[in-house]
């Protein structure tokens, strides 16, 4: 059995969807997609990553969004995107204490709207 090299795998699935969709146009589509790349490591090693995907793609760098620490360079094609993120520990943080919460709190049930009868 071969190993399957997961760029390959990955195109050809793009390309599949890409004709799928060609093929039935009666299926619905999104206004955009965008294709994630997240680099794992300390915060320099994935700084440097994104600082090397942006040399690659020809793009700069956004140094954070406000708000979210989050280190990333893109490149559009139409309203398709390749975007790389890098995550910060200080994020990571964050979204780790946020979650912590999570189970804490309840909610009563809320009862489902009933629906109008449809029209014959």
């Amino acid at each position: 059995m071969t190993p399957t090299d997961p760029r390959a795998t990955l195109i050809d699935g793009l390309r599949d969807l890409a004709a799928f969709l060609e093929t039935n146009p009666d299926v619905p589509i999104p206004f955009s997609v965008t294709v994630h790349h997240f680099p794992d490591g300390t915060d320099d090693e994935i700084r440097a990553e994104i600082d090397g995907i942006a040399e690659l793609l020809g793009t700069d760098v956004d140094p954070g969004d406000v708000g979210y620490d989050h280190y990333r360079t893109g490149l559009p094609f139409g309203p398709v995107q390749y975007s790389a993120v890098g995550i910060l520990t200080h994020s990571r943080a964050r979204h780790d204490a946020d979650r912590s919460y999570a189970g804490c709190i309840t909610p009563a049930p809320v009862a489902a709207p009933i629906a109008p009868p449809h029209a014959a």
